[in-house]
């Protein structure tokens, strides 16, 4: 399904890590922006003010949302419309039904919901459940974005950097990026923080304001973002060094699953920078980013320096950080 919990051009971010040097594990693959799931606000729909139907979907009684909204959708309310398309599309109470969905979101899209704009927009694209079309979903992204909508900002800029590759499509995406970034979207704040390191036109690299964008987004508990800080406080990029709290961001992303940051951890304990050495720690980190499928010379040097003994105790504590 294509929702607002789908992110097109994800693999974009990835492009913006490399040109900012941001080391990845292989085959790793920038987080997705979430839209949110719970308090949903009925102004996202393009409501006036809360009633009935987004009362009830709300609560949970989605059965109840699409009942109360169908007359109103079929009467031309946007708002109904898309309240229906949502429920449609992600099954909720009911059975999924996308293609539904979409004719919904047209009808709400054509009506200026933002909410509905970038969602059919992002269905125009997939070309799964109606025909392709990518001016068109270009248009609709675009409109959505100027209205407000979040994740249209955010998905604008990855599609000028799609249409006009180099520093004429980063200079386009910039300012889509930074209001998406202000309005607290983590993918937005980690993009950002790479396009201020990498400087973009005429702009020289400002480490400083990227190294607080990278902060914001790795306090929302975006990885790479804190893979990427703990490394910059390690270093001293952006600002101070400063090894322990360089260290714990490194050990939550870590924590959280991020390859990169395993390895990384790993070497951290074993020179102890920013903790105290340990070379089973070490080991155990290493172990865990190795079955994710990285492999690391100097690590594996490190390895074969290892009793059978410490690869042993090793093994069994990266059974229990798993």
């Amino acid at each position: 399904m294509v929702s607002s919990r789908t992110l097109i051009f994800a693999g974009l971010v990835v492009a913006l890590a490399a040109i900012a040097g941001t080391a990845r594990a292989a085959g790793e693959v920038a987080p997705v922006p979430q839209a949110p799931t719970q308090s949903v606000d009925p102004m996202r729909f393009g409501a006036k003010k809360p009633d009935e139907a987004y009362g009830a979907f709300q609560r949970g009684l989605y059965k109840t949302a699409l009942n109360l909204a169908l007359p109103r959708a079929n009467a031309g309310e946007p708002a109904a419309q898309t309240l229906v398309a949502e429920i449609l599309s992600r099954g909720l109470g009911v059975k999924r039904d996308p293609a539904e969905a979409a004719k919904w979101y047209e009808k709400a899209a054509e009506q200026g919901v933002p909410e509905a704009q970038f969602q059919y927009a992002l269905m125009l694209i997939d070309g799964k459940f109606v025909s392709q079309d990518k001016k068109a979903a270009f248009a609709l992204m675009q409109a959505s974005a100027e209205a407000g909508n979040v994740l249209a900002q955010f998905n604008l800029a990855q599609m000028l950097i799609d249409q006009h590759p180099g520093d004429k499509g980063l200079q386009l995406a910039f300012p889509y990026y930074e209001r998406a970034a202000k309005a607290d979207l983590p993918d937005a704040q980690y993009a950002l923080s790479q396009l201020l390191a990498r400087g973009i036109a005429a702009a020289k690299p400002d480490e400083t304001e990227a190294r607080k964008w990278l902060a914001r987004a790795a306090r929302k508990n975006f990885d790479t973002a804190q893979l990427d800080l703990g490394s910059w406080m390690i270093s001293g990029r952006g600002g101070e060094r400063d090894l322990k709290t360089g260290f714990s961001w490194l050990k939550r992303a870590a924590e959280g699953g991020n390859v990169a940051a395993q390895n990384r951890l790993a070497k951290l304990y074993w020179q102890g920078i920013g903790t105290e050495p340990d070379s089973i720690f070490a080991a155990a980190w290493y172990i865990l980013a190795r079955r994710a499928g990285l492999s690391d010379p100097v690590m594996e040097d490190f390895m074969n320096g290892l009793t059978a003994d410490e690869i042993k105790t090793a093994l069994g504590r990266a059974n229990r950080l798993r």
